[in-house]
């Protein structure tokens, strides 16, 4: 009888984002419009060190609250020649994709994301993939100023204070956000795992 070897497990990358990039898939919304937010930060590994090919998914809710259903933001832009002469869809659906720069800065034109519940907290779904990981990993960024809600928050208040900073962004006197998600090390980003 043959008995068969396990082979090794495969990792993300080091390639993944090629043909994931979206041309301007990190504007939910059109940048500098009325109540436009940049959320943008940094993704670090356990070194501290900036990773420059990673790649960073949000999903939320707009600012209302609502679970949106557009489709629109996962078509591709058309082409004539190599210029894009419309993207597919203006609706806000919601999700973003961004690559990170060199210096492993990830952005996003978006909205605050509005409370899906009464009491509850409003946040950003966020799945980061990058080298070396086994597979995505996925997070949440909270909005720093919604703090009574974010005390009730089941997640949230399962949390130490320093876990639970790793989990909210800080904003700026523009009102645009910043959050860095580290993946390993001190001050590590809370992750989530998903049954």
């Amino acid at each position: 009888m043959t008995t068969l070897q396990p082979t090794p497990g495969q990792t993300v990358g080091p390639f993944f984002h090629y043909g994931l990039e979206i041309e301007r898939g990190n504007e939910l919304v059109p940048p500098h419009t009325p109540d436009a937010v940049l959320l943008t930060g940094r993704v670090l590994d356990g070194n501290g060190d900036p990773l420059q090919d990673a790649l960073v998914e949000i999903w939320q809710t707009d600012a209302a609250g609502k679970v949106p259903r557009g489709r629109a933001m996962l078509r591709r832009p058309s082409y004539i020649g190599t210029h894009p002469v419309r993207r597919e869809g203006t609706e806000f659906t919601g999700f973003g994709r961004s690559a990170t720069t060199a210096e492993g800065e990830y952005s996003f034109w978006t909205v605050n994301p509005g409370a899906a519940a009464d009491g509850s907290a409003p946040f950003f779904a966020v799945a980061v993939f990058a080298r070396g990981l086994m597979n995505k990993l996925h997070t949440r960024i909270y909005l720093p100023e919604a703090s009574d809600a974010i005390a009730s928050d089941a997640l949230l208040s399962s949390l130490t204070d320093e876990e639970r900073a790793s989990l909210v962004a800080s904003r700026d006197e523009r009102g645009n956000l910043h959050h860095d998600i580290r993946l390993q090390g001190e001050k590590e980003t809370i992750f989530l795992a998903f049954n």
